[in-house]
């Protein structure tokens, strides 16, 4: 993937102090111009920043502490951009939050907070910065959502249907973006070997629930793989031969037979 698509670009990624969002901006450093870094943890944004002002020391960075789960945050942080002098044209709505669990021994904060982030953030983001985007001429919109969006996920309940909230609402938007040159691209990741699995974990759920290996792919492998399909327009990318071939196949199984598995899984499950 060439870099060089991105040069001079004004980016924002959200949930960008760890994991894909952090790799996002190792990768878009060397190339664009000014970098909005957006997430809860002033700490890991300030190492960040650091970090990415080693790789490009013409590099403008904002850092921007924003608890994406409160509206008044979201809101005042989305004025301060709208007023101000950035040209944003790229923004990389990769926040997420996770649960991993049965729905019904959920907490409604967790779950609460999960809505607001991945389906409430990421829509009023794009709402607020599509206007700017497309003033600028030019521009991009990248939201994350995950292969957990083509299917219900038992024990996954809400993050899955925020998922699939994500990929339907991109698809959409982007048939309405074609007329401009604002392109919209939705990533698929399955499996990445980040902190979000730990974070999604209940304390006390001792459960392993990893994927095979060969389901797993790096976050570099991720990040490039969607930069790249930005670079070429493409509408959904799913990093990962054997992920991609694995919900290519799965998209045209039945639901009844989906059921099947599900209950065949949970079974094993009981004590």
């Amino acid at each position: 993937m060439d870099i060089r698509n991105f040069t001079g670009r004004t980016i924002l990624i959200t949930g960008a102090s760890a994991g894909i969002g952090s790799e996002f901006a190792r990768r878009l450093a060397p190339a664009v111009s000014t970098m909005i870094l957006v997430a809860r943890r002033k700490d890991r944004l300030e190492a960040l920043e650091a970090e990415l002002k080693a790789i490009n020391p013409k590099l403008r960075l904002f850092s921007c502490p924003v608890d994406l789960s409160n509206q008044g945050e979201l809101e005042s942080f989305c004025d301060w951009l709208f007023h101000s002098d950035l040209a944003l044209d790229f923004l990389i709505n990769n926040a997420g939050l996770g649960d991993h669990g049965p729905f019904f021994d959920s907490q409604w904060k967790r779950i609460n907070a999960m809505l607001q982030v991945n389906i409430n953030a990421l829509t009023y983001l794009t709402f607020r910065a599509l206007p700017v985007i497309r003033k600028s001429g030019r521009g991009a919109v990248l939201n994350v959502s995950s292969i957990a969006s083509f299917l219900p996920v038992p024990n996954s309940a809400v993050y899955a249907a925020t998922k699939a909230y994500v990929t339907s609402f991109s698809e959409a938007v982007r048939a309405e973006l074609r007329a401009s040159k604002v392109s919209l691209t939705t990533l698929c990741p399955g499996p990445v070997p980040t902190e979000f699995l730990a974070l999604a974990t209940r304390a006390g759920d001792h459960e392993s629930h990893t994927a095979p290996n060969s389901f797993i792919v790096p976050a570099e492998e991720v990040v490039r793989q969607a930069l790249d399909a930005v670079a070429r327009d493409r509408a959904r990318v799913v990093p990962g031969v054997v992920v991609n071939i694995a919900m290519s196949i799965i998209a045209f199984v039945p639901m009844f037979i989906k059921r099947l598995v599900y209950q065949a899984q949970l079974a094993r499950k009981k004590p």
